[in-house]
């Protein structure tokens, strides 16, 4: 699959990493050139200036923090109907509180931002720490990413790419249910991060058989 990854922080290089080890061809873009350019150099992915990040992409990866997302978006001019993952958070500047909720979440703002595009939520729930090491916990278990999305080609696309890591896949429903899955990733960064667990924890759903 060819996929493009818009930034070349944590999340971003994580990505880059395991996406180019299960062997996707892999484009970065980010407002540092020279940071998305060694980014791509370490896994041999392919750097290139926004403009040119998604004409043929089958999916773009939105690794940018919040703030930055919608204009980073725009920025490599997706076309019509391609599909998004939207990683971020909409989280304040101490990272222990949600600056939207209830009504609204970021991947719907983003969605109305860039309507063109098929916004697909996943990966916010997934520290980039747990990322970078790989889907594997030990004793068969693996880490989950939730995907929720309102076109069901666009979440399939997304499902085949984070399997291809090693992931397993949990269906959300549709998009408007990033809104549980945003305070879920505050949960975890609260954990992690507030009650000292470490960054080498993930979230899941557990079924009883």
């Amino acid at each position: 699959m060819k996929i493009t990854v818009i930034g070349s922080g944590n999340m971003g290089s994580a990505f880059v990493q395991q996406l180019t080890k299960a062997g996707h061809q892999v484009i970065v873009t980010g407002r540092d050139a020279a940071k998305a350019s060694q980014l791509a150099a370490r896994y041999r992915a392919r750097a290139v200036a926004a403009a040119d990040a998604a004409s043929d992409s089958e999916l773009i990866v939105l690794a940018t923090a919040y703030p930055d997302a919608v204009s980073a978006l725009r920025a490599v001019a997706p076309g019509a109907g391609q599909v998004v993952a939207d990683i971020t958070n909409p989280l304040t500047d101490d990272y222990m509180g949600l600056t939207l909720g209830h009504t609204t979440s970021a991947a719907e703002e983003i969605a109305r931002a860039v309507p063109n595009v098929q916004i697909v939520k996943a990966f916010n729930t997934v520290f980039a720490q747990v990322l970078a090491a790989g889907a594997d916990f030990g004793d068969g278990k693996k880490v989950a990413t939730f995907i929720a999305g309102d076109d069901a080609k666009a979440k399939e696309t997304v499902e085949t790419m984070a399997r291809s890591m090693g992931f397993d896949v949990i269906d959300a429903g549709a998009l408007k249910n990033a809104r549980y899955l945003e305070p879920l990733a505050g949960l975890n960064i609260y954990l992690g991060y507030g009650a000292g667990l470490g960054t080498s924890i993930a979230p899941t759903w557990l079924r009883k058989v």
